[in-house]
């Protein structure tokens, strides 16, 4: 019986990433893991819906309100600069999040993923005494004597200042703050809503049918990617080369790049048979109630209050 089988299902698969790398093969685990987290994002967006009806504080309110908000807040997290202030914001912003009954682990864990990333790792570098003047409060780099290479100033002792530090912590904290207030929106209100919000708040149609259109192609690529690797996985046994790799990821590219002029072809043309005008239309907006008057002036107020901090 042993013999009926055939030798590719009998022979063990490569169990270490080490032997991987030295046969020259590769392991298809981080196309596994990048189409997942696509698949996530998919998922996300997709439940997004159901954590806007949520009975929240922030779900109750009118689209038109929390726009408004969206936009003041962001004003003001990049007029203030102090640090102390930024953190009252990011305090009073948790307690938004909190009574909006939002899943607090998820949704901070991307907010302090990408204020990492763009907050802290991008201007990082800024912190040294090359680019900011002040007191030194880490050295890293001990050099034979300065030097002044164009326009700048390499000191002997290569290190962080304290002005620096503190600059990159201001913009950490704003980065963050920006982004709890528009993800704050974003899980709190459909993107339909939100849309039509920004047609009576006078945003342009043009920019709102670029928006539009992108959101919606958006999960639709994420899903032809995720079909496309699934297929391709289904045929593959075992591992292959790294060239071959590449080679199918370049090629993968260049055919989603085809297929999405194609669909944006076809879905103009199918607008303009169906007698689009380049306008858009919205109907059905609730007038504000109580709750919304309220909610409005107070976060106002807040608002104004953070201002004067």
């Amino acid at each position: 019986m042993r013999d009926q089988i055939p030798r590719f299902l009998l022979d063990k698969p490569l169990s270490s990433g080490v032997e991987t790398r030295r046969s020259g093969l590769s392991s298809p685990f981080f196309l596994d893991k990048a189409v997942s987290n696509l698949a996530n994002f998919i998922r996300t967006g997709y439940i997004q819906g159901e954590t806007a009806s949520r009975n929240g504080l922030f779900q109750r309110l009118d689209a038109r309100i929390k726009v408004l908000f969206l936009i003041f807040f962001v004003v003001i997290i990049s007029l203030k600069q102090n640090l102390q202030s930024e953190l009252a914001i990011s305090a009073f912003l948790f307690v938004l999040v909190l009574s909006s009954r939002i899943d607090l682990v998820t949704f901070y864990r991307k907010v302090f993923f990408l204020g990492l990333l763009f907050g802290i790792l991008v201007p990082l570098p800024s912190s040294l005494n090359i680019f900011s003047k002040g007191d030194l409060l880490f050295p890293l780099l001990h050099l034979p004597r300065s030097y002044d290479p164009w326009i700048y100033h390499i000191p002997e002792t290569v290190g962080v200042t304290k002005e620096g530090l503190y600059s990159v912590l201001m913009l950490a904290s704003r980065v963050v703050n920006s982004l709890t207030t528009a993800f704050l929106l974003l899980h709190t209100t459909a993107f339909s809503e939100v849309a039509r919000a920004l047609k009576v708040l006078k945003v342009p149609d043009t920019m709102l049918m670029v928006i539009s259109l992108t959101y919606k192609y958006l999960f639709i690529f994420l899903r032809t990617v995720e079909d496309m690797h699934l297929a391709r996985k289904s045929r593959l046994m075992g591992t292959e080369k790294k060239s071959e790799t590449r080679k199918w990821v370049a090629g993968r590219m260049a055919l989603m790049f085809t297929k999405t002029q194609l669909k944006c072809e076809e879905i103009f043309r199918a607008m303009q048979g169906r007698g689009f005008s380049g306008t858009m239309r919205v109907y059905g907006f609730r007038r504000l109630n109580g709750l919304d008057w309220l909610a409005g002036g107070g976060l106002f107020f807040i608002g104004i209050l953070f201002l004067w901090l």
